[in-house]
């Protein structure tokens, strides 16, 4: 017996995500120089990787680990042409170089499937988009919220879509969205004040902001850390599927 997933697996990993998706993801990894590469493991470098992006990992949930990094980081961590190498050498590699790795990320996205879905339901009454006008009604939602959550969540008036839930005219729930990584990706930020969580109603915002980010050309993106379950249940009770775990070099590594 094997744990290996299968060829079939990976093809419907494929196939069930918008070839946007899956292109951009693909591209990202893509460069004149492969190091490695065997059906699981995949290591590129690439010169112009961004400082703070200089090295960045992706595992998706079919198994498959694609890593690219620029050529100092993989001299750095001694990283050459060789006959095998597997993800955990690759990290063990990493380790022993001091170069840290930011905790990782979720990648949830919504199927072709539940894209259709979503696009043909009706959007909620106390729903709505917020403009420059809700700026007092905005401001009073922040005001009840903690700033810890308000960190977490990073919900903006000024982010280039922003979604609000009402209860009895208050502001109870709301989700912005921007732009991600010069991207056709539109990464979204949810908050719900803590009296009204289990209701519904992020949820429904996460919904209808993401049907809102489609009929503008753009992909929705929800992305969170792998140890914030209340975010992970979000996302799946959104309708959103699991894509995969995304890491970036820490800010803190010194190399």
């Amino acid at each position: 017996m094997t744990n290996q997933p299968t060829h079939a697996m990976q093809l419907r990993n494929e196939s069930i995500f918008s070839h946007v998706i899956t292109d951009f993801w693909q591209s990202s990894f893509q460069s004149s120089r492969i190091l490695y590469a065997d059906d699981l493991f995949t290591i590129a470098i690439d010169p112009d990787l961004s400082e703070d992006r200089r090295v960045v990992v992706l595992e998706t949930v079919d198994g498959k680990v694609k890593a690219v990094l620029t050529p100092a980081m993989a001299a750095k961590a001694e990283l050459t042409p060789q006959p095998e190498l597997t993800a955990a050498i690759f990290r063990k590699k990493l380790s022993e170089a001091g170069i840290m790795l930011h905790g990782a990320d979720y990648l949830f996205y919504f199927t072709e499937e539940d894209k259709r879905i979503l696009e043909q339901e009706i959007v909620e009454a106390d729903l709505r988009q917020l403009t420059a006008q809700d700026d007092a009604v905005f401001s009073a939602f922040q005001s009840a919220a903690s700033e810890q959550d308000l960190d977490d969540a990073y919900v903006e008036l000024d982010h280039w879509a922003v979604f609000g839930s009402f209860d009895q005219q208050h502001l109870v729930c709301a989700a912005s969205m921007y732009p991600w990584e010069q991207s056709k990706f539109a990464d979204i930020g949810v908050l719900t004040l803590a009296a009204h969580r289990g209701k519904g109603h992020a949820r429904n915002v996460v919904r209808s902001i993401s049907r809102y980010a489609y009929k503008q050309g753009y992909v929705p993106q929800y992305r969170c850390q792998l140890d914030n379950y209340a975010s992970t249940s979000l996302a799946k009770a959104a309708g959103l599927t699991l894509f995969g775990k995304w890491e970036v070099i820490s800010p803190v590594s010194t190399n």
